[in-house]
């Protein structure tokens, strides 16, 4: 059976719907926490970096970025998340003063959950299917 899907990241059949601000709660749950700090050391390159290991446990530095960020957005940019471009993405950082590679790894990482969750539509201007 093939299951309907809506622009805007709800599952027709579901409902279940993920909007950025709720992404943006969860990426913050384990946010400057010791044990989220010990994993992501985990990932760590030889730079002493670890952006792979950002959504699972960002510095409260990132997130305040991330808040800053999805605080701006207008409404069709919260709704479009998913599908930002380069450019948004740039503009939106540069509007909040936020690091634009915090924000890209944050935006790619909520267009994966959005897909996976919603059931996701393929693009921003996807319309109903069955």
């Amino acid at each position: 059976m093939t299951e309907k899907r809506s622009r805007g990241g709800e599952n027709a059949r579901t409902g279940v719907k993920l909007t950025v601000e709720q992404y943006l709660r969860k990426v913050a749950t384990f946010a400057g926490n010791d044990f989220g700090g010990r994993f992501r050391s985990q990932f760590r390159d030889r730079r002493g970096t670890s952006e792979l290991a950002m959504l699972a446990c960002p510095s409260l530095d990132e997130l305040e970025q991330l808040r800053r960020a999805v605080a701006i957005m207008t409404a069709a940019e919260k709704r479009d998340a998913a599908f930002l471009t380069d450019e948004q993405v740039a503009t939106i950082a540069r509007d909040s003063d936020a690091d634009a590679g915090v924000l890209a790894i944050f935006f790619n990482g909520y267009a994966l959950q959005f897909k996976r969750v919603s059931g996701g539509p393929s693009g921003p201007d996807a319309e109903n299917s069955s």
